[in-house]
């Protein structure tokens, strides 16, 4: 894991020393069966989706940019003004990474002080509404995953296959609405018993993050309570999402060297890759959190 700057706050090395010695109150968690394993303190792991478990944040990167700056080209020949392209470090990670779709289209748009109809998630791919710009990025999104598939994080699927080893719920929560293809394309569905993913929050009207609607909701369905389950994301806006549920741990992966963001945003600890953790670390650090409050 990251240096110690990293874990909670509020948990300092003596405090965590300490509770690594002290003997849950639980009766159901933190106990060891004879010549066994120790049960966990936690119940449910909810993981988010592109860039956590997938190798396609880069993919979304590259599909929002390519839509962005084609409409933005049109505009700036439409009003005679400069052309200002969409920018990864200011624009995809402040307006568009961890959002819904349009969420993401909406909150660029407002930033360079455009204002566009919202539309119809019917729209046609490009029309010049909300959700028509949206479907263009997604359009595109699918185009490159078809092209060139979806890779795996490798450190990743290990620690979800150990969790389910432990018995420990697996769920999934991503603002995507392509969950079904690229879990399908990648030959894990099977590790999730639960999916909320973009489709499945516009059914149930769920805000967005940096709200923790899907997060819930995906605890809810596997009958775990928030305070019973750990978040993993990528995204500033999903970590942000998982501190306002009350989770037992939400653990930030800094793919986008954006270890600060996570932390300020509510990561409770920071890896730049899962391999830099272990369960029993993870394990150890839902007990601080828990007893520091």
């Amino acid at each position: 894991m990251e240096p110690a700057d990293d874990q909670p706050a509020s948990i300092t090395p003596s405090r965590l020393s300490t509770i690594r010695r002290r003997k849950s109150a639980d009766n159901k968690f933190g106990t060891c069966a004879p010549g066994g394993q120790c049960e966990l303190h936690f119940e449910a792991a909810i993981f988010d989706l592109d860039g956590v478990i997938t190798k396609t944040a880069a993919v979304h990167s590259m599909a929002w940019k390519r839509m962005f700056d084609d409409y933005l080209q049109i505009r700036a020949a439409r009003h005679h003004e400069p052309f200002n392209e969409f920018a990864h470090a200011p624009d995809y990670l402040a307006y568009v990474d961890g959002r819904p779709r349009y969420d993401g289209v909406e909150a660029f748009l407002k930033s360079r002080g455009i204002n566009l109809p919202l539309g119809t998630p019917e729209d046609l791919p490009g029309g010049e509404t909300v959700c028509g710009l949206g479907n263009r990025k997604n359009a595109l999104f699918n185009q490159i995953i078809e092209r060139e598939g979806v890779s795996l994080f490798d450190s990743t699927i290990a620690l979800i296959r150990e969790l389910r080893q432990r018995r420990i719920k697996v769920g999934l929560a991503t603002s995507s609405n392509n969950s079904a293809v690229i879990l399908d394309k990648t030959g894990t569905t099977h590790f999730f018993a639960t999916v909320v993913d973009g489709i499945e929050a516009a059914k149930l009207r769920l805000k967005g993050k940096p709200e923790p609607d899907i997060f819930a909701t995906a605890t809810a369905n596997l009958g775990v309570p928030s305070a019973r389950a750990i978040v993993v994301e990528d995204a500033a806006s999903g970590v942000q999402a998982g501190a306002r549920g009350g989770f037992a741990l939400v653990i930030g992966v800094a793919r986008e060297n954006n270890a600060r963001e996570l932390r300020d945003h509510g990561a409770d600890v920071v890896v730049r890759d899962l391999a830099e953790t272990s369960l029993e670390q993870i394990d150890r650090l839902v007990q601080a959190k828990r007893a520091s409050v």
